[in-house]
């Protein structure tokens, strides 16, 4: 650090202490371990919004269930390659935690990720009929050449035991699975990274809120925070910023007047889960088990019974039941949503609005729903359910993107999204799923995007940390088995 008239001088200050922030901040410190680097969180702790288990992160989302990553097109055709890019996405995020358990960052692999079977389940002829579409359209690819998938209800019996249970006999049931999946404790995983970046040099300043961001004279960006514990308002300079405050991030994004964040708006979603209180329940699943999203359902609602490891114990949830709330963060301001209204995001606002009238009448039943008919939805995947074992959790806001489009004047896009200034020194993050999951090919684009002079140089150190950069897995199998067979054995999976 240095000083800079009063105001503190970073190389690199990170905004938020989620997963994002973790990770990039994580490579940057084997990268240029002389940068001085700062990191501003307004919790009192590191992981604690949406990259926390209980409110959005904690799949490990690879494709290999998420069925709305595979949409189904005209004449039944299934299109994989959302699922495919996704799929060689996370293969690297598992390559940097390999690299990390190597060189020590990361100590003990089960306390943030664990093996456990992915799972795609439907019922119905028309579902059915699509999920063997895209079984047979996904298991040529050897991404997803090992996925199983059966009609046979003994078998899936076998698979899942609950979602058997009770089922109303001959009732057309359809179910592929990928054993070799995983479950993945993003929070414990963001603070073990953060724990070593502060091992590393980095300024850690929980309980600090980033208020506004703005561009010096200089050319390096003034922050201005508000330190939460004593009340005491003051700035800092970086020549780079990142922008990895989740809900937070479009406020801030907005407010350093960039031109390339004009036009970008958005729509948060809450969402609750039920979590089960009868152990016995929990331990006869171990699965990730996701169905199809409802009629008008976002895709980030697809529902799913979920077996979980938090903080080492098993757990199993289901849902989301999706809510509405104009916070943008769960510790956020009902007046988050008004606040990001700006003159050139307004058409952009309108347009989404007129074209998803179907996604608020869904968030306006999902809201009416009582417990009663929350366990009724449960009981399309687990029949058998008994109301009292269930108990609802709050999980986290999720700010989906709403960004032009020449067409429509303004669409709703459900994924991340990746806005840097054109000068590379500022870059933010927006969107959810699938986030976390690929933290890490994400921070690598940012390198790439945002430091170009200085990539090249970066590119071998950047080889050790995920092999297989700039390949396509699904192009070489026998690349692919090596890869899957050394990150196996590192992170305890097999």
């Amino acid at each position: 650090m240095q000083q800079s008239g009063s105001s503190p001088a970073y190389d690199v200050v990170l905004i938020g202490g989620g997963i994002m922030s973790a990770t990039l901040g994580t490579m940057l410190t084997e990268l240029e371990p002389d940068w001085s680097v700062a990191l501003y969180e307004n919790l009192h702790q590191a992981g604690q919004e949406s990259s926390d288990p209980w409110n959005n992160a904690g799949t490990g989302h690879a494709a290999l269930c998420e069925l709305n990553y595979s949409p189904s097109g005209p004449g039944g055709v299934v299109d994989i390659t959302k699922a495919t890019n996704i799929n060689e996405q996370y293969h690297m995020s598992l390559q940097y935690w390999s690299h990390l358990v190597e060189n020590g960052t990361l100590t003990d692999p089960r306390s943030f990720i664990n093996a456990l079977p992915h799972m795609s389940f439907v019922w119905g002829d028309d579902h059915a009929k699509y999920l063997q579409a895209r079984y047979e359209t996904m298991v040529p690819n050897p991404l997803f050449a090992e996925m199983e998938h059966t009609e046979d209800p003994d078998k899936i019996a076998e698979w899942a035991p609950l979602l058997a249970e009770g089922r109303a006999p001959g009732q057309r049931v359809a179910a592929s699975r990928f054993e070799a999946g995983t479950d993945v404790d993003f929070g414990a995983l963001t603070r073990q990274l953060i724990n070593k970046m502060d091992h590393d040099g980095v300024e850690l300043h929980y309980g600090h809120k980033v208020t506004s961001l703005s561009r010096d004279t200089d050319g390096r960006w003034e922050i201005a925070v508000h330190d939460r514990l004593n009340g005491r308002k003051f700035s800092v300079k970086a020549r780079f910023v990142f922008i990895g405050a989740g809900g937070g991030a479009l406020d801030l994004l907005q407010s350093s007047g960039i031109p390339e964040a004009k036009g970008y708006g958005g729509f948060p979603i809450s969402g609750q889960f039920l979590r089960a209180t009868n152990q016995q329940v929990i331990d006869r699943h171990h699965a990730k088990v996701y169905g199809q999203a409802a009629v008008g359902a976002p895709p980030m609602s697809v529902p799913h019974l979920d077996t979980r490891f938090v903080d080492g114990r098993r757990s199993l949830m289901f849902g989301p039941y999706a809510g509405f709330s104009t916070n943008f963060l769960k510790t956020g301001s009902i007046f988050d949503l008004p606040k990001s209204v700006r003159p050139h995001n307004i058409g952009t606002m309108l347009n989404v609005a007129k074209d998803n009238f179907d996604l608020v009448g869904y968030l306006v039943s999902e809201v009416a729903k009582t417990h009663g008919k929350k366990v009724d939805t449960l009981r399309g995947f687990y029949p058998a359910a008994v109301e009292d074992e269930w108990e609802l959790i709050t999980a986290g806001q999720r700010v989906q993107v709403m960004k032009k489009d020449p067409k429509k004047g303004g669409v709703l896009q459900f994924g991340t999204e990746l806005v840097s200034g054109a000068d590379g020194s500022i870059a933010a993050l927006l969107g959810a799923s699938p986030g976390a999951s690929t933290a890490a090919p994400i921070m690598v684009q940012l390198l790439q995007r945002s430091f170009p002079d200085r990539f090249t140089g970066w590119e071998s150190k950047l080889t050790e940390m995920i092999p297989t950069l700039g390949q396509r897995l699904n192009e070489n199998p026998k690349l692919l088995a090596e890869v899957t067979q050394a990150t196996t054995k590192t992170l305890q999976l097999a």
